[in-house]
């Protein structure tokens, strides 16, 4: 009776949840597995006083019968009741499951509404177009920092012809040295002759060629 009420409630009790729900779903299968299991003993018991009586006393052999084809009717129907309490039990965890997710979905979504509360595309496309102005800014002056001070900007083509015209004039002065160099004057006069000396050696080694080709 007490799981009775659970289920169906009075006019004044409070909205059931699924704990409660399923908690009495298993109160009523506990219940009803046992009525199962004394029903099946009964039957086991009608049917074996049936076999005992057999046909000496037939009518209580056909009482007993009637009695276990009761009991298994009993049975048939417990069978079908339990099969809905376990399909209530799967949708009933189902539902719960169901529940908590969409719940926690719920709770992201407006978790998400807080945070895009004050923004937009276009806040957000304003935004990053002052961070790149900013970090055009920032390099900006970094190089302004980086630049030696006092220092000249200069034309590098103008720098290039001022290069040429001083290799142009570094050549022409070349050659200008060059015509100026006093050269040796050619020889008018005669030839020193060789000194008695030089003469001499050249003796001494033709006759000390002489010598050792003899030898060999």
């Amino acid at each position: 009776m007490a799981a009775l009420k659970r289920v169906f409630g009075t006019k004044s009790q409070k909205e059931v949840t699924s704990q409660q729900a399923n908690q009495t779903l298993q109160e009523a299968e506990s219940t009803l597995l046992k009525k199962q299991a004394f029903l099946e003993k009964k039957v086991d018991e009608e049917i074996d006083k049936a076999r005992k009586y057999g046909k000496k006393n037939q009518k209580a052999a056909i009482e007993c019968l009637k009695r276990s084809k009761r009991y298994k009717k009993q049975l048939q129907q417990i069978d079908g009741v339990l099969m809905t309490i376990q399909g209530q039990k799967m949708a009933l965890d189902d539902a719960y499951m169901n529940k908590s997710m969409l719940e926690a979905m719920a709770t992201a979504n407006k978790a998400m509404k807080g945070i895009h509360k004050n923004l937009n595309v276009d806040k957000v496309q304003d935004m990053m177009d002052d961070i790149t102005e900013q970090q055009d800014i920032a390099r900006e002056i970094a190089e302004a920092i980086s630049k030696p001070s006092g220092a000249v900007d200069y034309d590098e083509d103008e720098l290039l012809e001022e290069l040429e015209l001083l290799e142009e004039e570094a050549v022409k002065g070349q050659l200008l040295d060059v015509s100026g160099v006093d050269l040796p004057s050619v020889p008018t006069g005669e030839p020193i002759a060789a000194s008695k000396s030089y003469h001499k050696a050249a003796e001494e080694d033709e006759d000390l060629s002489k010598l050792m080709a003899w030898s060999n």
